[in-house]
């Protein structure tokens, strides 16, 4: 099969329309639904906006959705690229017209995604991301996925070619791993549901805080108290109304983390290639992800007891300069313990993760002590203004958990640094690993409270182009001894 051209002006699908049309009505739905509801709601009740009828608000809505559609022919018209040998080129803007330049070598990624919109009309988005900040980035919204899939590969060719010290086959490629539904099922079985709980209440009580005063009218507050009355008199009713509105929100929580983890990582894949590493998953949004391994500066593994029991490691890469909406899909779920040491191993081939860990001093632990007492304590007294009389018996719950928090974090917390590598591991529920290549450190810090300085204590922070890390609460002497070690292996 030939090569594609794109070496000529050229613009993407015709259905790109759609795509422009569909992605600039759901921002302005999302930006004035509450707007748009409220009005609508006054207009049913005829208690202000008088003036706003059924048909002049439905004449407002049609002309909002004529002025979008307007927008979006104007922007597929002015929309135009071309490839040369070595620079993409973009010309686009309406009103004022802007002509983008940008270097094959300045190119951080390729990423191919779909969203719903996209799958109904088959095509599919082509997003470039540049060297630059989290925002620098190009995106073709149309494009058949033959083309879309050309198009990458020849963005990419010329730095795969540099890259190689052969001059073999660089679109050799193989699917390495490809998740069951069973592992996926597992994964969002064992996921952290206390971060689900807090994503739903907050949802919630946004919801109810915009809408409160309608829910108040309509009587629903009411309802649900006189239908939900709990017998507060009691230790008995009190310790039953508790554990239903906990094993609730338990069963709430994984449900939604089933439902999270199903979708973003539906059909999970990750493809070798000769030089770098592709991901694609996706239910709703389908997304195609390549890592350059030249550019990965972080790799995240986690697990916890029930994870690891069942078998399932999640793998998480921090790639420079990345957008921070983009970064969170860099990652991988349902490995296996040998999957995780290959793909490891693929990013930076002489890790190995043997040898001894050093552990911070027992400082850390008495600070980690005593910032759990001054949080109990806090609950403790959101605790006797909800409950009165009754809230010490929250502490049979605080108490045992601030214990395990203490104990748990300071035993998994250590580090490793070797000629090529630093590792610091962490956690508390999830045992977490950071593994970065200390020659793509960018600076290192020592830091020191009032309290750490009278004990002798530091901690060291260390800064990669995507990540953060820190050793807490070491000797001052060792802490200094690191980043001389640091500094000095970075400036060599």
């Amino acid at each position: 099969m030939e090569p594609i051209d794109f070496s000529q002006p050229s613009r993407q699908s015709s259905k790109g329309i759609l795509v422009i049309f569909a992605l600039h009505t759901l921002k302005f739905i999302r930006r004035y639904f509450v707007v748009f509801l409220a009005l609508g709601l006054s207009v049913i009740k005829e208690e202000s906006f008088s003036f706003l009828t059924p048909s002049i608000l439905t004449l407002i809505i049609t002309g909002v959705v004529l002025l979008i559609l307007l927008f979006a022919i104007l922007k597929y018209l002015n929309f135009k690229f071309y490839l040369d040998k070595d620079q993409f080129h973009l010309s686009s803007g309406i009103v004022n017209k802007n002509l983008t330049i940008v270097p094959k070598s300045k190119i951080q990624n390729v990423y191919i995604k779909q969203n719903l919109i996209q799958q109904l009309i088959n095509v599919v988005s082509l997003t470039i991301e540049t060297a630059g900040d989290d925002k620098a980035e190009i995106e073709i919204n149309a494009l058949n996925r033959a083309n879309a899939l050309e198009l990458k590969k020849q963005l990419f060719v010329k730095k795969q070619i540099a890259a190689a010290d052969s001059v073999e086959d660089i679109s050799e490629s193989s699917v390495y791993f490809m998740v069951s539904t069973k592992r996926l099922l597992l994964e969002g079985i064992s996921q952290n549901h206390l971060k689900s709980f807090v994503i739903i209440v907050s949802f919630v009580f946004g919801l109810y805080n915009e809408f409160k005063d309608y829910l108040q009218d309509l009587g629903i507050s009411e309802q649900l108290q006189s239908s939900v009355n709990f017998e507060t008199g009691s230790l008995f009713n009190l310790i039953l109304a508790n554990a239903f509105i906990v094993v609730l929100a338990i069963l709430i929580s994984t449900l939604f983390s089933i439902i999270s983890t199903f979708i973003s990582n539906f059909n999970l894949k990750v493809i070798e290639n000769n030089i770098t590493i592709e991901i694609n998953k996706g239910l709703f949004n389908k997304l195609s992800l390549i890592l350059m391994p030249v550019r990965i500066q972080n790799i995240i593994i986690k697990t916890n007891r029930l994870k690891q029991a069942l078998g399932l490691h999640t793998l998480s890469i921090k790639q420079a300069m990345v957008n921070k909406k983009q970064q969170k899909n860099f990652k991988i779920v349902a490995l296996e313990q040998h999957q995780v040491a290959h793909l490891v191993t693929k990013v930076f081939p002489l890790y190995n993760g043997l040898g001894p860990f050093d552990k911070p001093d027992v400082y850390y632990k008495r600070r980690l002590i005593f910032r759990s007492i001054i949080w109990g304590l806090f609950v403790n007294g959101l605790a006797l203004v909800i409950f009165g009389n009754f809230f010490w018996s929250i502490n049979s719950i605080i108490v045992p958990w601030l214990a395990l928090f203490v104990h748990y974090t300071y035993k998994k917390s250590s580090y490793q640094i070797t000629d090529k590598y630093l590792t610091v591991n962490s956690g508390f529920i999830d045992r977490v690993r950071n593994i970065s290549e200390i020659e793509k450190i960018q600076s290192v810090q020592i830091k020191q409270s009032i309290f750490q300085k009278q004990n002798n204590i530091a901690s060291v922070h260390i800064a990669t182009a995507s990540d953060k890390v820190k050793i807490p609460c070491i000797t001052e002497k060792n802490a200094k001894s690191i980043v001389d070690y640091l500094l000095f292996k970075i400036e060599s």
